[in-house]
């Protein structure tokens, strides 16, 4: 299996659970039960992502 390359972009639309969590500064099961009530979680195949655009609207929700 090929490593997955780690690219530097700016603004991201998806993140896996890693970067997930150190954007949220928690842990990953906190992470995913947040992206999850979201609604953020998208599967591709094997491959697991979270929607940045929709944790931070959720989050900003719970802020109001």
């Amino acid at each position: 299996m090929n490593k997955t390359k780690i690219r530097q972009t700016g603004q991201p639309l998806t993140v896996d659970i890693e970067n997930l969590s150190a954007m949220l500064s928690c842990g990953h099961a906190t992470a995913k039960k947040i992206g999850e009530q979201a609604g953020a979680r998208i599967i591709i195949g094997r491959r697991v992502l979270y929607s940045v655009e929709k944790v931070r609207y959720y989050l900003d929700c719970l802020a109001e």
